[in-house]
């Protein structure tokens, strides 16, 4: 039985192979008797060149495909032709309907392939980008970083830290309420000196009636004696 497999090639790490039909008895790597293609995995999207024909001459033939090969050959379009000549051969469809089926096929393949060719060098350049802006980014932080370190240090002169201080304070005493309660204070304060003033005031009046009052007692104590010496000589006479 003839098998349509893979034959590896190329050295370690970088694998490359032929599409070839061969003995199902023989090795893998070993002897074949056709080759139809090649595959190249190292590439994205994978690289294929297969003769379409070769391809499809052997499956009319009766080979059987591996699982590898068969997604390879149905990529390509040689399972769905081979299918279309099935459908020829049964009388299903004419030649010409087959092969602009396959025309139509083959379009829209080609579209999506390359669509996805597009896409992937678009994401190659986005990627491309953002790591040549994070370098730049990364670049900038470390000068800014070098600059800052060889920076020599700024000190505050006296006059800066005297100008400052004030400032601090009248942001302390900035609320109202504060400049409410010491005006209240203030207010009391001055209400309670004007009253001990009032006392004080009302204090010494008295003093002063008082002493206008006490000179006069003696007067009277003078006139007392002098009202017994006139009872003594009356008495004498």
């Amino acid at each position: 039985m003839v098998k349509l497999r893979l034959r590896r090639q190329g050295r370690k790490g970088k694998p490359f192979y032929y599409i070839v039909a061969a003995d199902a008895r023989a090795p893998r790597d070993g002897r074949f008797i056709e080759r139809i293609g090649s595959y190249n995995p190292n590439t994205n999207p994978a690289t294929i060149d297969l003769n379409l024909d070769d391809a499809v001459r052997w499956l009319s033939k009766g080979a059987v495909p591996t699982d590898t090969c068969r997604a390879i050959l149905s990529y390509k379009g040689a399972m769905y032709k081979h299918h279309l000549n099935k459908g020829v051969k049964k009388g299903a469809l004419t030649q010409d309907q087959a092969d602009a089926k396959f025309a139509t096929w083959l379009v829209e393949k080609e579209n999506k392939v390359s669509a996805k060719v597009e896409g992937l060098s678009k994401s190659a350049a986005e990627q491309s980008a953002a790591a040549h802006k994070r370098e730049v980014e990364i670049k900038l932080e470390r000068e800014k970083a070098i600059a800052e370190k060889l920076a020599p240090p700024v000190e505050e002169t006296p006059e800066e830290e005297a100008v400052e201080a004030p400032t601090e304070a009248s942001d302390e005493n900035a609320p109202l309420e504060a400049v409410e309660t010491v005006t209240e204070e203030t207010t009391e304060e001055v209400v309670a000196e004007a009253e001990k003033t009032a006392e004080v005031t009302e204090e010494s009046a008295t003093e002063a009636v008082v002493e206008e009052v006490v000179p006069e007692a003696p007067a009277a104590d003078t006139e007392a004696p002098a009202s017994e010496e006139e009872t003594s000589s009356e008495e004498k006479a």
